[in-house]
């Protein structure tokens, strides 16, 4: 995959509405669990007014008793004593309940947005992850989920519980004298106004970091997923080589935004805390006359408390960030929609019967060269059909345009007189059996991979499509037999013994279209001839659509249709385009093997 089709984080112009999509994401979250995020959102905050504001008024009142002469003893404080005591359990005790309600809320957000996550990448199309490493995918809906945790904590413990305790300290200085209140808060408006700035700087630095980490793990899940290959060409030092570049990147953008915030953020913040507090204090002192000694102690603790949420703004902020940024990363995935969709009103499946049709198909890759351009096939129901040519001819693409893999450009492609785009896309592809040319095996046993095209397959007719398939021979064989795991994309099996699970997962499958996409390719002659015989049984009733390079898989099709840079350039039986020594007669000859000498790759893309 080219470089620039790596990650599409960390730009600019998709990052603010991706943030803020993740954030209406956690936020309707929230609204879900009402019952329990308000109080995991409300009782840490109320802890923290006990601990913090409360308290300190008892131990002010304790003040004022004895700057005003009070008796002094033990008998007279003691409700002081015992208030103060009181407000400090209170306070802990409302701190372990939000903590109580706050573990309920993060389990089930993060169970809640688990589903979400994958139920939109299963609606994603095909080209969204030919663009995408899976490594890199699972790290952004994993983070998407996991991050809520940290959203719930810091709104909790880090925002709630430092604004509704600010909001209190702010009623009672009010009372001692409005200017306190005034003060307090132009100092922390200058504060923000002075950050803000820095912070938007920050958010870049963030940005351009993060980045950077889906790239480290993008790469990581690209050598994983091809370790063969890298053994093969002795490339493990080259990618060794690339991983340390990439997170030698990762470090340098990770100290530059951490500089940045520690040297720049900080810096205006701290001078602007100490100030706070020796305004407050000489506030405190200058009012006096009119407010008594215990509002010293109240002012000047009140004040305090808030330089340690104006340090902890910088802290609180960078959280916040870091959270939004990484949900953003799987979130402006959602901005670009899925350009293979269900109709709005799909019509019910109705086929009269299994007949496959092309009608004036316009594709392309690239707009400005369409690889078909009013292609006309009609495919009766029932036939079996070759589709033969060299690469690039569009024969793949046929595949993957009559799947809804992808959209035509123009045209219909009908199914039993239906235009499959008015069908939903899951009540299309019931109707065909697919055998791609790279089987794909999930890392599951292999009844489990066979059973996969119907889960509610008995186990009977489980080990019936093996045999019909010649799965049984080597599967018995193995220590674990039909429950052996096949590895990762199925790396524990030879390419044959893969291609035969995917045959007989299409046998299991059932379904009136069969699609094969070189689907013995794999197989060593012997095999070939075996399972041809029972794909010939399965296709027995059955509309056949059969890719094929290896031109004696095709000998016995009803028709073979011979495509060349998307134009049908010949059609007819073996034995009719044999005798017209056209295209497919040529191609025949220049075999080798059985093997078409394909010496046209121009188009491999297209095919």
């Amino acid at each position: 995959m080219l470089a620039s089709q790596e990650i599409s984080a960390g730009k600019p112009a998709a990052r603010k509405p991706a943030i803020l999509l993740a954030l209406r994401f956690y936020g309707g979250e929230l609204r879900r669990q009402w019952p329990v995020a308000v109080p995991t959102l409300v009782l840490p905050a109320l802890g923290n007014v006990c601990l913090f504001y409360l308290a300190p008024l008892a131990v002010a009142g304790v003040v004022g008793h004895l700057a005003g002469g009070g008796d002094g003893s033990l008998p007279a404080l003691l409700p002081y004593v015992l208030g103060f005591g009181g407000l400090l359990l209170a306070g802990e005790t409302l701190w372990r309940l939000g903590l109580h309600f706050l573990n309920r809320t993060d389990a089930r957000g993060i169970e809640r947005l688990g589903v979400v996550g994958m139920d939109e990448l299963l609606v994603k199309d095909a080209a969204f992850f030919h663009d995408n490493f899976a490594g890199a995918l699972t790290k952004r809906v994993l983070g998407f989920s996991a991050r809520f945790e940290d959203f719930v904590d810091t709104l909790a413990f880090s925002i709630m519980a430092k604004l509704v305790p600010l909001i209190f300290a702010s009623v009672v200085l009010w009372n001692y004298h409005p200017l306190l209140v005034l003060v307090l808060v132009g100092l922390i408006l200058v504060t923000g106004f002075l950050v803000a700035p820095l912070i938007r700087r920050r958010q870049r630095l963030v940005d351009e970091r993060e980045a950077a980490k889906v790239r480290v793990s993008g790469h990581v899940a690209d050598v994983l997923a091809n370790m063969e290959t890298v053994r093969a060409f002795a490339a493990e030092e080259r990618e060794a080589a690339e991983h340390r570049a990439r997170l030698a990147e990762q470090q340098r953008l990770s100290l530059r935004s951490w500089d940045y915030s520690n040297l720049r953020v900080d810096t205006v913040v701290a001078p602007l805390s100490v100030l706070t507090s020796a305004v407050g204090l000489l506030l405190a002192v200058a009012l006096r006359g009119g407010l008594g000694v215990e509002a010293i102690v109240v002012t000047f603790t009140y004040y305090t408390n808030t330089i340690s949420i104006m340090f902890e703004f910088n802290q609180i902020y960078r959280r916040v960030e870091s959270v939004l940024t990484e949900a953003a990363q799987f979130t402006e995935l959602l901005l670009a929609p899925p350009t293979v969709l269900d109709p709005p009103d799909p019509q019910p499946l109705r086929p009269k019967d299994a007949s496959v049709r092309f009608e004036r198909v316009r594709f392309g890759y690239d707009a400005d060269a369409p690889l078909f351009d009013g292609l006309d096939l009609d495919f009766p129901s029932g036939a079996k059909i070759g589709l033969v040519g060299r690469s690039g001819g569009g024969k793949s693409t046929l595949t993957r345009l009559l799947l809804r893999l992808m959209d035509v450009d123009g045209g219909r492609i009908l199914i039993g007189g239906q235009d499959i785009t008015r069908l939903r896309q899951a009540d299309l592809r019931s109707l065909i059996a697919y055998v791609p040319q790279e089987p794909a095996m999930f890392h599951r046993s292999i009844r489990d991979n066979i059973a996969f095209a119907r889960p509610d397959a008995t186990e009977a007719e489980v080990l019936r499509a093996a045999r019909a398939a010649h799965v049984t021979e080597f599967a018995e064989t193995l220590p674990d037999g039909f429950d052996t795991l096949v590895g990762e994309r199925g790396i524990k099996l030879s390419g044959g013994q893969r291609q035969r699970l995917a045959l007989a997962r299409a046998i299991l499958r059932d379904a009136p279209i069969l699609l094969l996409d070189e689907a013995t390719s794999a197989l060593d002659s012997e095999s070939e001839l075996l399972v041809q015989e029972a794909l010939w049984h399965l296709m027995q009733d059955r509309t056949a659509l059969v890719v094929a390079h290896r031109l004696s898989t095709v000998v016995r099709m009803d028709r073979l249709v011979v495509l060349n840079r998307g134009r049908v350039v010949e059609q007819g039986t073996h034995g009719e385009l044999l005798r017209a020594e056209g295209p497919y007669a040529r191609l025949w000859h220049h075999q080798s093997g059985g093997f078409l000498a394909d010496d046209d790759t121009s188009g491999a893309l297209h095919r």
